[in-house]
């Protein structure tokens, strides 16, 4: 009975759910209503409790297409439609969905190739050398996350490959090693001015000055600082709960993985004795430096605009693809002139690199086409009137905006569409506000606030979500099972955002960034301390 405990209790859940659906509005008026929300609740739920996300996702993809068939009374026909034309082959012919696949899978080839040339071996004998402990491991890869701040995508598949080898070794857990890169990627993108995020956001306001705006809602990023915070505290005090310590204990004992299902088995491959640890460090940052080139192409800068503009009005998409495709092609020739690697060994990581990639390209192709299925059931506007309804409580709106974020970021996977959904109900609603910012110059505090709230909504969302991008990314990174990575990390980013309700409902009233963030930091690292203290007393 308690095996299937969680089944029947998801089934009641979307019972309940399809029954008040039903009651609020018939399915022939299916769109934009509450039924356009159940595509991703089957789609996630079902992947939690079967832990198997390739039919989880297909299942919430058939239920959006047979809402859509059904609300808009073109049968068949428009389920097809939905599920084949518009979804699947509409987002893999996307042009921006294209580029970051091309991205994937040629940052996929570049970890074999620095493989195969012994890089990462080297590396990984370096670093036993130098990171003595499993703090260091995870400090370590906290630290390199930090550094790569330009591109979330790019991040998350970087720190995976680069620290696999030193977080073996110390016996971290990938399900652990998938939180510290999912937890440091978008935070850390996020509250960079200069990355692929802050060029997002600043194209979300009109009439405002959007790097400037950026700038400002940093500080009150609760999300993106307190997990900051947070993941540095679990490094340093080797403090865990929840799923994740099962994990942990289980990596001490020889199980990395904790899964009997490993999707990402790595085949052996040979590797040359001759390897340093510069190959594999040199491509890196030879890496960084061609997607950095890549972005600001795309946003003009060898055109006259400077860095800055460059990078607010880049294709994130374009940039990576054409940054990665030309470091393969230099890291390919520095391999050759380095003797390391033949021409033959070049060409067979391509293939070998491609493969690597399936699981995660099969992964974000179902999680694209079920976020077009919320799309064509008009999700955001049936979340657009729902905080309409409450923005004349504008004391409690920042906690309601983060409320609201999350939901429908955890629900579509996409941070920057959440964003890009509730940031102009925000202007919308401070529009006598903001009519005056041209002239003054200063943004009120309160639409920071807001702003603020929906970015930290929209990061939390995202992180929780089986379905979003980065998570994908984070567990490919980490080469981790997908639905091990989202389990361990829903307690760590749940009790974030619970910290974080309570630091804007304070800023909705105080409006002082010392008084909410410094409160906030305290609650947070209160309740840490005390699960520090539990673990102790339990070893």
């Amino acid at each position: 009975m308690k095996k299937h405990l969680s089944k029947i209790i998801f089934a009641l859940i979307v019972l309940v759910y399809i029954v008040i659906c039903f009651i609020t509005t018939p399915i022939t008026g299916a769109i934009g209503s509450m039924w356009s929300l159940l595509p991703p609740i089957v789609a996630i739920g079902l992947a939690l409790i079967t832990k198997e996300v390739y039919s989880s996702l297909f299942a919430g993809i058939i239920t959006g297409g047979i809402i859509y068939a059904i609300s808009s009374g073109t049968g068949f026909e428009g389920f097809f439609g939905a599920v084949v034309k518009e979804g699947i082959i509409t987002n893999l012919a996307d042009s921006y969905n294209a580029g970051i696949l091309m991205f994937l899978v040629v940052l996929g080839i570049i970890v074999v190739l620095m493989n195969k040339a012994g890089g990462s071996n080297a590396y990984g004998e370096w670093a036993a050398k130098h990171i003595k402990s499993r703090k260091g491991a995870c400090i370590s890869t906290f630290l390199l996350g930090c550094l790569i701040f330009v591109d979330d995508y790019f991040n998350c598949l970087t720190v995976g490959s680069v620290m696999r080898p030193v977080t073996d070794k110390h016996s971290v857990s990938r399900a652990k090693l998938a939180y510290l890169i999912d937890a440091t990627a978008a935070p850390v993108c996020i509250i960079a001015p200069i990355s692929s995020w802050a060029a997002a956001v600043s194209g979300t306001v009109e009439g405002v000055n959007g790097i400037q705006l950026f700038i400002q809602t940093i500080p009150y990023n609760l999300y993106a600082l307190l997990t900051i915070v947070m993941v540095v505290f679990i490094a340093l005090s080797d403090t865990d709960f929840g799923p994740m310590k099962r994990h942990e204990n289980n990596a001490r004992k020889g199980d990395l993985f904790t899964s009997k299902n490993m999707v990402y088995d790595e085949p052996e491959m040979p590797m040359n004795s001759k390897g340093k640890v510069i190959d594999l460090i040199l491509p890196v940052l030879i890496l960084i430096f061609m997607c950095v080139v890549g972005m600001i192409y795309t946003g003009g800068f060898f055109k006259g605009a400077d860095f800055i503009t460059a990078f607010s009005e880049c294709d994130a998409s374009y940039g990576l693809a054409l940054g990665s495709l030309g470091a393969l092609l230099i890291i390919i020739v520095y391999y050759l002139c380095r003797g390391v690697l033949k021409f033959k060994d070049c060409m067979d990581s391509i293939v070998s690199g491609f493969k690597h990639m399936v699981p995660a390209i099969l992964i974000l192709m179902f999680a694209w086409t079920l976020k077009t299925m919320t799309s064509m059931l008009n999700a955001p506007a049936f979340v657009s009137g729902l905080v309409g309804n409450f923005t004349a409580i504008q004391m409690l709106l920042p906690a309601i905006l983060f409320v609201v974020a999350v939901g429908l970021s955890f629900a579509t996977g996409t941070s920057w569409g959440t964003f890009g959904i509730l940031i102009p109900i925000v202007t919308g609603v401070f529009s006598t506000s903001l009519a005056s910012v041209e002239e003054t110059g200063v943004i009120p505090e309160m639409v920071i606030i807001c702003i603020s709230a929906c970015l930290a909504g929209a990061v939390c969302g995202d992180h929780c979500s089986p379905i979003s991008d980065t998570t994908i990314m984070s567990s490919t990174g980490a080469q981790c099972d997908h639905v091990n990575h989202v389990s361990t990390q829903i307690p760590y980013a749940l009790l974030v955002a619970a910290v974080c309700m309570v630091g804007f409902i304070i800023a909705g009233f105080v409006q002082n960034i010392f008084v909410v963030l410094g409160s906030s930091v305290a609650i947070l690292l209160a309740v840490l301390f005390t699960f520090f203290v539990l673990n102790k007393r339990r070893s």
